[in-house]
């Protein structure tokens, strides 16, 4: 049975790891006395949605929560120190800080080390969040304890709701462009003049071209641009969008 066990101080744990190349100890006073603290947890890097989901959104996310009043992100999996580099890496996140409880100490003294033999994986985290202040556990959502990966309420939005519920998210853009477009260039130099995240698809990678472009558009000029699912346009659609729109 997994137990919340919210008003708990966080356990006193040592976490070796990698720093610049060289070996690095971090103590949970370091990381939770005196501030407020997200932390996700997750069975594990580079698993699909600890990779696709889980972790992107609380990067995504990261300004909003320092708007309300957060200081530091921290996402916990019981994997060693090069692994949790590597995938920091890979997935180009800099504002969440990679923990490796590599013995899985933390996540015992947390309740939540779990059975994973079945699948390969030894001894792994269950899958939650908590809002901790300063090293005292404020809320914690721990997922369903049923067969599988449940991923239902551990979630980057989750979290924000029980911070704000009417805090403004960061609306999501994504840009079909192309290679050698000055319009692309344009726009995207647009977003970035005003401070926006966006996600770039070219045309020509993953399996994206021009026919792809024209069936999910309607058009075959690049860029198009979407902004929560819906299609503005290309570059002087948007740059109308960003004159008009309070962000």
């Amino acid at each position: 049975m997994l137990e919340n066990i919210e008003s708990a101080k966080i356990p006193h744990i040592v976490f070796n790891t990698m720093v610049d190349e060289q070996w690095c100890q971090v103590t949970t006073t370091e990381l939770f006395a005196g501030q407020n603290v997200i932390v996700f947890s997750l069975p594990g890097a580079f698993t699909p949605t600890c990779s696709s989901t889980h972790l992107p959104r609380y990067s995504e996310l990261s300004d909003v929560f320092t708007a309300n009043g957060i200081d530091r992100i921290v996402c916990v999996s019981v994997n060693d120190t090069f692994v949790m580099n590597a995938w920091a890496i890979s997935q180009n996140v800099k504002n969440v800080q990679f923990i490796p409880d590599g013995n899985g100490e933390f996540t015992d003294a947390m309740g939540m080390l779990v059975d994973k033999s079945a699948i390969g994986f030894g001894k792994r985290s269950w899958r939650y969040s908590m809002l901790v202040r300063d090293s005292k556990i404020e809320k914690m959502f721990i997922e369903a304890d049923v067969p599988g990966d449940p991923f239902e309420v551990s979630d980057a939005d989750t979290m924000l709701s029980y911070l704000n519920p009417h805090a403004l998210k960061p609306k999501n853009i994504s840009i079909i462009s192309k290679a050698g477009c000055g319009h692309c260039v344009r726009a995207k130099a647009a977003l970035e003049s005003h401070g926006i995240k966006f996600e770039e698809i070219e045309i020509g990678s993953n399996g994206l071209s021009t026919s792809s472009l024209q069936a999910i558009s309607g058009k075959g000029s690049t860029p198009q641009i979407f902004i929560d699912g819906d299609l503005i346009g290309g570059a002087d659609e948007l740059e109308t969008w960003l004159n008009t729109e309070h962000l």
